[in-house]
């Protein structure tokens, strides 16, 4: 039963693929944290697109 044990202990077969998982899974929070929202890259998008628009209007010529 030791050597059962022991034997379990130090395979390691499969490791790699849950590594790959939890990396996977850490990227993808990282890329919904990033993106959603108004806080994230999309809030700052919306204030410079906003900013931009904001300037043209000013600066454009009268009609």
């Amino acid at each position: 039963m030791k050597a059962l044990i022991k034997r379990f202990l130090k395979d390691e077969a499969g490791v790699t693929a849950i590594e790959y998982g939890l990396i996977a899974g850490l990227l993808a929070v990282a890329i919904v944290a990033a993106v959603g929202g108004d806080t994230g890259l999309t809030g700052s998008l919306k204030e410079a697109f906003a900013g931009i628009a904001k300037q043209v209007q000013t600066n454009a010529p009268p009609k």
